[in-house]
């Protein structure tokens, strides 16, 4: 289509349209005050507590009971005066009658087998049995028990700036986590009769006083995780002469608990870029064949962390090696049965020293001295410097691709986790996203830096649409309570993972995105970030208002399907009566025939004007594509009134497109459109999202290029979550599809074990 510019306009449009979508989020956000600013940064009155622990813990190995006895020492750093304490008693869940367990939404379909009628009526006694709650100097303190809560009253309320001494003694059954399940408990070996322990949630912990919510005690119902201040812990653990025990922090008796030799190997790891075995398959194989009847005491401190854990077996294997971090040795390390190999010596410590490294480059440089990867079977479970993962190969050592990837995936995940919510301390009890979430992109990252083409779970934009153009009915708002979330794996791990994908790679870009993630990493380690904090910094530090992309990401269950309607084809009518008329005797001959007219030329032989000359006049003869000389002259009179930069343009053959975009799933998003030319060049144009913010429905956009263009194509590069790539094409594209006629056999048999088949066979 030819246009003529005759004159300049600005059309006026109607401003009814919604604009909600770029409202300003402040509405929704707690307003900043002294503890916590504008920008997202600790206010110059912002506080925290401290609870430090010294703790005697014993592991029962042949009843599995934990006893243990611990001294909380209190501060109250806030300005407010505390009447009472609240801790966390998260054993509780296994008490018969717990509220996890009542509040099952269940049906009479899901017993389908003996097994499932037998797991309903299984009754564990796994809760806390609280033995004692005094002084340090043994005076009985007032407390009361509600579910996983339990309240302290001190005699006298705690003041600003004070601290308080308390001792509590307990002891609590430990679960099997292959029948009961669980973040923690153990893992029996049928076997050689043993057991792995992979020990947490073992001791009454405090909860969190802040400025934002007073005491976190919101009750513990299994889905939301743990919210704790930091401390110090010095920990003792006595477990069997024979057992090796792996827990948060560095080993203060090495000289007392391992041998002469392991203590050699241990000083060759420190040094090392490659994993040292401290004890080796050989040696935990005679280890576990055996057992002693005498005890060890294990003693670990940590400094300035929120949580501890630890692991026991007889069964350990052990390796470590050095990996530095800006100068600063961290000692990486891995603890394994033998069921773990091939895959766990030969992957896990590499694993970890990888995941430090590289999550200390997005974030912040790892603090502590130790990390730690420990092989507990089905689990991925996360606490300072030690994790408990699975990853567990067949019988005969042969593993399939997903086992791998799976076992690669789930430590780099937990280990990352140190980082998030370990150093960076939000509140999982209420925002699982802001731990899951975070962690889950960062591992992308970390994946990518591993292996080229890492095949992630999650973290590409591509990867979530499957969910976010789901029934919304069970779908939730990231921004939910980690109890009441539709779909927890795509709500708190995969959309928020996605949703920073796509800020980083397209709406900010990866610099100005890892300047403003790095500073909210070092603005609140070892602090207690809010959503809010998160939100205000990264617009704080990139100087770009996200309102709209919180709000329709984190607030909304909207998504991204942006169609491509139409695309028109217009070029500038130059006013040259020998290019336009020749145009239009080219275009005319070209027009698509009416089927009336093709059959006439066949089936009327003679018109009446074409047997009698008299029959067309002026018009009848006239050809309307003939340059005159009229024309030509008014073409110079046009010529003679255009400036020299407007005859350039009117000769530059330019071609526009006017092109129309209707937004379907609601949420609003930048258009990323591929032009593709004649030539087999292509050009791609990024456009921001506010160009929904008059009209979050409807938008069209006029382009302009030197060369003809063949197709345009949306979101070129899965770069956008686009939950329908069959209307992002124009002309519209399609691929056909391979099917297959007859279903085949399915088979157990790994790759590798297939292969051994086919090396025994020759």
């Amino acid at each position: 289509m030819r246009i003529k510019l005759l004159s300049l306009a600005l059309l006026g449009s109607s401003l009814s349209f919604s604009q909600t979508k770029f409202a300003q989020l402040d509405i929704e956000l707690p307003t900043p005050n002294e503890f916590r600013t504008a920008a997202g940064a600790p206010g110059n009155h912002y506080y925290q507590q401290k609870a430090d622990y010294k703790m005697n813990i014993t592991l029962d190995d042949e009843k599995q009971i934990i006893r243990g006895e611990e001294v909380i020492t209190y501060t109250n750093n806030s300005p407010d005066v505390l009447e009472y304490l609240w801790l966390q008693l998260d054993q509780n869940i296994y008490k018969p009658g717990a509220d996890n367990k009542l509040i099952e939404v269940e049906k009479m379909e899901d017993f389908q087998s003996i097994k499932d009628v037998e797991r309903k009526l299984m009754v564990f006694d796994g809760g806390y049995n609280i033995e004692s709650v005094t002084t340090v100097n043994g005076e009985k303190m007032k407390y009361a028990i509600n579910k996983t809560m339990m309240r302290i009253d001190p005699a006298k309320a705690l003041g600003p700036k004070q601290s308080i001494s308390f001792k509590i003694k307990w002891w609590y059954n430990i679960n099997d986590r292959m029948k009961v399940g669980g973040r923690s408990g153990y893992e029996y070996f049928e076997k050689d009769n043993n057991y792995l322990y992979t020990i947490a949630q073992f001791f009454p912990r405090m909860c969190v006083y802040n400025d934002v919510e007073g005491w976190q005690n919101k009750q513990f119902l299994g889905k939301g995780e743990f919210t704790l201040p930091f401390g110090d812990y010095e920990v003792s653990i006595t477990v069997p002469s024979d057992h090796v025990v792996a827990g948060t922090g560095e080993l203060q008796n090495g000289g007392a608990v391992m041998s002469a030799v392991q203590r050699e190997r241990m000083a060759k790891a420190k040094t090392s870029d490659v994993p040292v075995l401290i004890i080796t398959q050989a040696e935990a194989e005679d280890n576990e064949k055996t057992k002693d009847s005498g005890t060890k005491t294990w003693t670990y401190k940590a400094t300035n962390v929120r949580d501890f854990a630890f692991a026991s077996s007889r069964k350990f294997m052990w390796d470590a090696q050095n990996q530095k971090v800006n100068n600063k040795n961290i000692l990486c390390m891995s603890f394994y049965p033998k069921e773990g190999n091939p895959l766990w010596e030969r992957y896990s410590t590499k694993l970890v020293a990888h995941t430090i490294k590289t999550y200390s480059k997005y974030t912040v440089d790892y603090p502590y001295p130790v990390a730690i990867s420990v092989h507990a079977n089905q689990i991925g479970m996360e606490y300072p410097m030690i994790c408990f993962n699975g990853g567990r190969p067949n019988e005969d050592g042969t593993y399939s691709e997903g086992t791998k990837y799976g076992m690669w995936g789930v430590i780099i995940h937990e280990v990352g986790h140190n980082f998030f919510p370990m150093i960076i301390n939000s509140d999982e009890r209420q925002w699982s996203w802001m731990d899951e979430g975070l962690n889950t992109f960062v591992q992308y990252l970390t994946e990518q830096e591993w292996e080229r083409g890492y095949p992630s779970r999650r973290g590409p934009a591509y990867m979530i649409t499957d969910y976010m153009r789901g029934d919304k009915e069970f779908i939730s708002p990231i921004m939910t309570n980690s109890e009441s979330i539709w779909q927890f794996g795509n709500n708190a791990y995969g959309k928020p993972a996605t949703a920073l994908n796509i800020l980083r790679e397209t709406i900010m870009g990866r610099e100005l995105f890892d300047y403003a993630f790095k500073i909210y990493c070092e603005r609140w380690k070892f602090k207690h970030p809010t959503p809010a904090d998160f939100f205000r910094t990264m617009e704080d530090a990139s100087g770009v208002d996200f309102d709209w992309f919180w709000r329709c990401w984190f607030y909304s269950t909207d998504y991204v399907d942006i169609s491509l309607d139409y695309a028109k084809h217009f070029q500038l009518n130059t006013n040259n009566p020998t290019t336009e008329k020749a145009l239009q005797e080219a275009e005319a001959a070209k027009k698509q025939q009416f089927i009336g007219d093709i059959r006439n030329k066949e089936s009327i032989k003679e018109t009446v004007n074409e047997r009698d000359p008299n029959i067309d006049d002026f018009y009848g003869k006239r050809n309307i594509y003939e340059v005159d000389r009229l024309d030509k002259e008014e073409y110079k009179e046009f010529q003679e009134k255009l400036t020299p930069s407007q005859k350039a343009l009117l000769e530059s053959n330019k071609h526009f497109y006017e092109v129309a975009f209707t937004n379907k799933g609601g949420l609003v998003s930048p258009i990323i459109i591929q032009a593709k030319f004649a030539d087999g060049t292509d050009q791609v144009i990024r456009i921001p999202a506010e160009i929904w913010k008059m009209d979050q429905t409807t938008v069209t956009k006029v382009f302009i290029f030197d060369k003809e263009v063949v197709s345009f194509l949306l979101d070129p590069f899965l770069e956008m979550a686009d939950c329908d790539t069959g209307n992002n094409s124009f002309p519209a594209a399609g691929a056909a599809t391979r099917f297959q006629l007859f279903q085949q056999k399915q088979s157990n048999e790994n790759p590798m074990q297939r292969q051994k088949r086919l090396e025994g066979g020759k």
